[in-house]
């Protein structure tokens, strides 16, 4: 483990990862950041109201560096991952700011080779990078639709969330133009965060394969919350009445959004919930 003297220097990288109930994940995401090859960074843990072993689990294996600058503990009441992750940005020193999902990790050079890009391409306040996906300990191969995107993306970030928050490096910068992630969502807040980044912003891919991603187990939120299109539309609307999208992008975004009432009424036909089916129509109708 290679460690920067706590000289009080304000770090390059934030890194921060929210969690809640993870800690059977939680140690393998710590040590994909803390065996990182570049080493200007904190790293920030911000528990969400775990009832699991994971605040045993931090002050047992990581106690010297909890007494450094180098690894903060935030515990929180159970308020959700949006409210955690903004946490993190408000205890946050470094110049760029990357996620880190607690049942995810980062391999050893992602944050060396994110720092030779951002310093090469200082045009760019946003960074991501390619994806291993693994579900149930093997490789899952991705569709031709989660081709990551680069430059100005909205018009494929209404359509999927096409950026993994795992993935990304961030300028402090956006979170100051743009805000944080809207805490009122219960489930794609990522989705919601990148239309209104990408709206603004172009975002650049660095073409490696720096992140990991364990899918597959019991406490993912898609489980959770299996209807997600439901969020999806939430942050459309918004998007729509901030008035400030470009007439293609609006036009792009009416377009998703009717897509999306469609997909969502259909399901709520077959439930026979009518007063849902009447809501999306009118929302429709007043878009379209």
């Amino acid at each position: 483990m290679k460690l920067n003297s706590s000289n009080g220097k304000r770090p390059f990288f934030s890194i921060i990862i929210p969690t809640y109930n993870r800690a059977k994940f939680l140690g393998i995401a710590i040590e994909s950041v803390l065996y990182q090859t570049f080493t200007d960074f904190e790293l920030i843990i911000v528990d969400d109201g775990s009832r699991d072993n994971t605040k045993e689990l931090i002050k047992k294996n990581y106690e010297r560096l909890l007494s450094s600058n180098k690894l903060r503990y935030i515990y929180q009441p159970h308020k959700g991952v949006s409210f955690a992750r903004n946490n993190g940005i408000n205890y946050a020193r470094g110049e760029f700011i990357c996620f880190l999902d607690s049942d995810d990790r980062f391999r050893t050079q992602k944050l060396q080779v994110t720092y030779k890009y951002i310093k090469k391409y200082q045009n760019y306040k946003v960074f991501h990078t390619e994806e291993i996906w693994y579900r149930n300990g093997s490789v899952l191969a991705q569709k031709i639709y989660h081709k990551k995107p680069h430059g100005f993306v909205f018009k494929t970030a209404v359509k999927l969330c096409c950026i993994s928050i795992s993935t990304a490096a961030i300028s402090q910068d956006i979170f100051k133009k743009i805000g944080g992630f809207d805490e009122n969502l219960d489930a794609c807040e990522d989705y919601d965060f990148w239309l209104r980044t990408t709206a603004q912003f172009p975002v650049y891919l660095i073409r490696q394969y720096l992140t990991i991603k364990e899918g597959g187990h019991t406490n993912q939120q898609s489980k959770k919350y299996p209807a997600m299109d439901r969020f999806r539309i939430q942050s459309l609307v918004k998007i729509l009445d901030t008035l400030q999208l470009t007439r293609e992008d609006y036009a792009c975004a009416v377009a998703e959004l009717r897509n999306k009432c469609y997909i969502y009424m259909s399901g709520a036909k077959k439930r026979k919930k009518t007063k849902e089916v009447a809501f999306y129509k009118n929302l429709i109708n007043k878009y379209v």
